[in-house]
């Protein structure tokens, strides 16, 4: 669709300098303002995926501001996030660790406790700095304004199935787009700043998200109007029917499908939505070049870094599919520039950074060492040098959110290959060779000259599913089952370190392989909203004295999903 460009990082080393301010005076200043702690504007803009950018290639898109912090600063051509949504995107984020751990999702009731204790704000703020948040929150947390000492939380408004879920906020009487009222939100916060301290400042665009409750999708400001005004946008990629009919059904038939008939189905809904999609990024970079120019007045520029990233992809009608969510490239890379005028030099780098480094980069920036549990890593060793980060040769990337529009999904990605799997079919296997097939569409699963490395995945899939998941996921014990009379009985126990149960799944098979695959052939009870560990159900098909398998994962009691159990037989 559109000519991208690849630079592969050579190794460069940078030194810092420090410039001593000297006067003739006892009373000369010791130390400039590049030897300060810098402050730190962290911007999170929402469903903008990697080559949605003019540096990554995209010749339609208009990101002028953009484009200069990734040409003065490092550009990280290969970023992803760990999960494609933004709910849980958002809480690793915050907490720098995977959703394999966090379990936080849109069925969770709250962010749990003890990893919100130790996220970036809460550490920034308590290293002396001035925080700040405006826009888009996404994580469900009581005490979510008391993480900043300035905030405030808005989101598009779903009730308003038109432009006005864009349009409800005002600047002086009058009412603007989010976009705007979050660039001028950001505008007075450093108006405001008094220099007694370093400050950090984040602001989470709800741009360019579509209005799902309205039939225009895309709303942008008029400034807008003009871009792409004269234009015709090319085809998606992939767009013929045998890349959709590849895919299984559960996404043939979910939101993926769904949403591609609101915004492409048509040759008008499509022209209108990656127009609108544009438009909308281009109206967050007006925003930032206004930011800038505020850093430049208050003369805080040259100690100010910004950090710049999506919080997931989104498919423009490539596969014929809409929205994120899936683990291909299209939904799980995003752009990711860190600038630093302190450097004034610029870097290309292609290491495999991920969304769950960005807290972990603040904390090194501001001087502030990082909590032994997060699990991502600050990327200023890629900046100072390194060919790539400690242990990161192959991360894991998941969408566990167990939904019915939406199959979780989970795997692998290393420079080279891809695999992942559907978590509730994981009989759908999918395996890419990026460096020869960048566009992921040649399955190699069946291929058996790559079955020893479909094998190194799968087990290296398992392995770290099993590494990143905390206690409070682990799985029910104690499994009893036994069957009569058309009937099956189940009992099971809690780990200690899961506080209460909400629901249970049980899976009952014909075979142990049946059941590593999560296939109910006898019976799937699918979510059973119960706080008991027990259950008495029927069982069609299920004849007496039959071998049979099972095995049981529940949610917790803020509705985290946790483990499947150890398979286990039942007796009759």
């Amino acid at each position: 669709m559109h000519k991208y460009f690849h630079v592969t990082v050579s190794a460069c080393l940078l030194v810092a300098s420090c410039f001593l301010v000297s006067c003739a005076d006892a009373g000369a200043e010791e130390v400039g303002a590049a030897n300060e702690r810098p402050n730190i504007i962290f911007i999170l803009t929402d469903d903008q995926r990697w080559d949605a950018l003019g540096y990554a290639g995209n010749e339609l898109i208009s990101t002028p501001e953009m484009d200069r912090l990734a040409r003065e600063g490092a550009y990280f051509s290969h970023a992803m996030v760990t999960t494609p949504i933004c709910a849980a995107s958002r809480a690793s984020i915050l907490s720098s660790r995977y959703e394999r751990t966090h379990r936080f999702d849109f069925q969770a009731k709250a962010m749990r406790e003890e990893y919100m204790a130790d996220s970036y704000p809460i550490l920034l703020r308590d290293a002396g700095y001035r925080t700040g948040f405006y826009g888009k929150f996404g994580v469900k947390y009581a005490a979510q304004g008391d993480l900043f000492e300035e905030s405030d939380m808005y989101d598009r408004l779903d009730k308003y199935p038109d432009k006005r879920g864009y349009y409800y906020k005002q600047l002086d009487g009058d009412s603007v787009h989010l976009t705007r009222y979050t660039g001028e939100m950001a505008q007075r916060f450093i108006r405001d700043n008094k220099g007694d301290r370093p400050f950090s400042l984040s602001l989470c665009f709800s741009a360019p998200h579509a209005h799902d409750p309205a039939p225009e999708q895309y709303f942008w400001e008029p400034e807008g109007d003009k871009l792409l005004a004269d234009t015709q946008i090319p085809p998606p990629a992939l767009g013929d029917d045998r890349y959709f009919d590849a895919q299984p059904p559960a996404v043939r038939n979910g939101f993926n499908r769904l949403r591609w008939g609101w915004r492409y189905d048509t040759p008008e809904k499509y022209q209108h939505s990656v127009k609108g999609y544009y438009r909308m990024i281009s109206g967050i970079d007006r925003e930032i070049a206004g930011i800038r120019a505020e850093l430049e007045a208050k003369g805080l520029a040259d100690n100010t870094i910004i950090i710049l990233m999506g919080d997931n992809g989104q498919f423009l009608g490539e596969r014929q599919l809409a929205g994120k969510w899936l683990l291909y490239d299209n939904s799980v890379r995003v752009p990711l520039i860190v600038f630093d005028p302190r450097r004034g030099k610029h870097l290309d780098l292609d290491a495999m950074a991920l969304n769950i480094d960005v807290p972990a980069t603040m904390l090194d920036l501001a001087g502030v060492d990082r909590p032994a549990g997060w699990q991502g890593q600050s990327l200023l060793p890629l900046m100072d040098g390194a060919d790539d980060l400690v242990d990161r040769d192959t991360v894991l990337l998941e969408h566990l959110w167990d939904f019915a529009n939406i199959p979780p999904s989970e795997g692998v990605r290393t420079k080279k290959w891809k695999y992942f799997r559907y978590v509730n079919e994981p009989a759908y296997e999918e395996l890419y060779n990026l460096e020869e097939d960048r566009a992921e569409t040649i399955n190699l699963v069946d291929n058996p000259d790559f079955t020893a490395t479909l094998d190194r995945l799968r087990a290296k899939t398992n392995a770290l599913t099993l590494e990143l998941s905390d206690d409070h996921s682990a799985a029910p014990t104690a499994l009893a089952g036994k069957s009569g009379r058309g009937r099956a009985d189940f009992t099971w126990e809690l780990p200690q370190s899961v506080g209460g149960q909400t629901a249970y799944q049980i899976i009952l098979a014909s075979s142990p392989e049946k059941l590593a695959l999560n296939d109910g052939d006898l019976w799937n009870s699918g979510e059973v909203v119960a706080t008991e560990n027990s259950a008495s159900e029927p069982v069609a098909g299920y004849a007496a004295g039959q071998q049979a398998y099972w095995k049981i994962r529940v949610w917790d009691e803020e509705h985290r999903l946790g483990r499947y159990s150890e398979p286990q037989t039942i007796s009759q």
